[in-house]
């Protein structure tokens, strides 16, 4: 069984987020970076299907150079292969990622025979597009199920499990090759070992060059269309971003009522305010 396995690098998104002085991206120099929680478990999944049944898995992501640092991660986890295809940092949207992706594993296939299984995270956890590995199937003409926590394997077809609306879960059967786009809970993933990443160290990561976004980094619209063949047609305009803007941030107020033993009266009477004393 061959799997490949799409990540993303996206920010960590624990500490507070500053937008850069035009507002057009997020200031990262103070952010840590990481692929997304439903990525992590398509990498664990990847993992634990080649243990299984045998073959070979791969890792593939766009994005600068420094993307290679999730690469090298997930081939610390078990990954045999990486592959990079190397941007100048900038932003792609969805459908000149989606054409990329595609066009990169075409060209694998090509060389290393085909992938019976290609994973997806549901959608980035940065943008939230929901749309390349749904675009990437549909340029592959392969069969996609998005939202899957749950994947049984055989030769020749995958049965896809993922919640269904008010409950309850809804299976579906892929033939393979097929894409899915999995979900945080599919698995509990791993932690890689050090020996895991001494040996990630020594791989080799295939270095695609592709540079800037053909769409220059505003999004080239759902009305053009990724081809049979992966490349971009179609001349209605897309949307184009005019910058990002952070959420307001609730203010709390903190009122001191006193300090030490004085203070005591003061904490009564609120908590009798309030309905916890009686």
């Amino acid at each position: 069984m061959n799997v490949l396995v799409c990540v993303k690098r996206v920010p960590q998104t624990g500490g507070r987020i500053v937008l850069t002085p035009d507002g057009q991206s997020i200031d990262t120099r103070f952010l840590g970076f990481t692929i997304s929680p439903h990525e992590e478990c398509g990498v664990e999944e990847a993992v634990r299907i080649v243990e299984a049944q045998g073959g070979s898995s791969v890792v593939l992501t766009l994005g600068g150079a420094a993307a290679e640092d999730q690469l090298r991660d997930a081939m610390a986890l078990g990954i045999d292969r990486a592959i990079l295809l190397e941007t100048d940092g900038s932003d792609w949207d969805a459908v000149s990622t989606g054409a990329a992706i595609t066009e990169a594993i075409q060209a694998d296939e090509a060389a290393n025979g085909p992938f019976d299984l290609i994973l997806f995270g549901n959608e980035a956890a940065d943008t939230g597009d929901y749309q390349v590995g749904i675009r990437v199937a549909v340029a592959l003409g392969r069969p996609v199920v998005s939202g899957i926590k749950g994947i049984q394997l055989d030769s020749r077809t995958a049965a896809a499990r993922r919640e269904a609306p008010g409950g309850g879960w809804e299976t579906y059967e892929l033939a393979l090759p097929a894409v899915l786009g999995v979900k945080e809970g599919l698995n509990l993933p791993r932690y890689p070992s050090v020996p895991g990443r001494l040996r990630a160290k020594r791989k080799e990561v295939q270095r695609v060059a592709l540079g800037s976004s053909p769409a220059g980094g505003t999004g080239m619209g759902v009305g053009e269309d990724a081809g049979p063949a992966g490349g971009v047609g179609g001349a209605i305009p897309g949307p184009t971003k005019l910058g990002l803007r952070l959420p307001a941030e609730e203010r709390t107020q903190a009122e001191i009522l006193g300090r030490g033993a004085e203070a005591a009266g003061a904490v009564v009477d609120l908590l009798q305010q309030i309905g916890a004393l009686r």
